[in-house]
């Protein structure tokens, strides 16, 4: 049984515009799944709507339903659905920037927690980001682009959770960061059991990490499957792992491919 399923769902904005339609998967647990797609495809929507973060920009479910722990999630606040162990880091890392990562931590803490938990908690995110240790005490306004990623991460993990929903966690990143970080995400799934719901523009760090992936397009998943053979599939090649040097342009006059989904 899926620790998570999506079926079906719709959702639109202001009653008029439909963002994602129809979309349908599963995440099992102490899995890892990618939602791979470009910009507005409908991913960070996706993410919304399992955690009930949709209203604050007129969003709504309009039919489907998302089921958690055999839970209908739909009918329950966000703090509900953190309570059951789902936790979101949203796009762009919107850490506290006027506190210190040490600060940033104790404010993740959940209220219901006894406060002796909290040492073992940063621990742990210390253990997994050694580098927020060094740099405790430093406003999270100062840190690098990478260490606020690793603090929003780490936030997430100090509410235990059993799904963790990560939107972008590569964005404006350098590569060896990317990699880094991934390789953590990696560590925190495998070591936790905690199952990861990956959106990611970077196809390849994400299909090299996850056990299977989505392919949403236009608010369609349009592929789905085992990540291994996702990356072997000609038209992701193409249009998401930079064309494997499949086409040489300067043997052709004119070039031009549809996707398969949308021929």
């Amino acid at each position: 049984m899926p620790l998570l399923t999506l079926n079906n769902v719709e959702v639109a904005y202001d009653k008029v515009f439909l963002a994602i339609k129809g979309v349908s998967l599963d995440v099992e647990e102490g899995g890892m799944v990618a939602l791979l797609g470009a910009n507005g495809a409908g991913k960070s929507t996706t993410l919304k709507t399992i955690s009930g973060l949709l209203a604050p920009e007129r969003g709504a479910v309009t039919r489907g339903e998302v089921i958690y722990k055999d839970t209908d999630l739909l009918p329950l606040s966000p703090p509900q659905r953190v309570a059951m162990g789902l936790v979101h880091v949203l796009e762009g890392r919107r850490v506290f920037e006027h506190l210190t990562p040490e600060e940033n931590l104790v404010a993740a803490m959940p209220f219901n927690k006894p406060r002796g938990r909290f040492s073992d908690l940063a621990d742990r995110v210390y253990t997994y980001f050694p580098r927020l240790k060094e740099r405790a005490r430093t406003k999270a306004g100062y840190l690098s682009g990478g260490e606020q990623q690793m603090l929003a991460i780490g936030r997430a993990l100090m509410i235990e959770p059993k799904l963790l929903m990560l939107d972008e966690p590569s964005l404006g990143l350098a590569p060896l960061l990317v990699q880094e970080i991934f390789e953590i995400i990696k560590e925190i799934n495998e070591k936790e059991g905690v199952s990861i719901l990956l959106v990611e523009q970077n196809a390849t760090a994400a299909l090299d990490i996850v056990q299977d992936a989505y392919l949403i397009e236009n608010g369609h998943v349009v592929m789905s499957g085992n990540a291994d053979v996702l990356k072997k599939n000609p038209d992701v090649q193409e249009f998401y792992l930079g064309g494997a040097g499949r086409v040489d342009y300067h043997n052709v006059k004119h070039y031009r491919r549809r996707k398969r989904w949308l021929a």
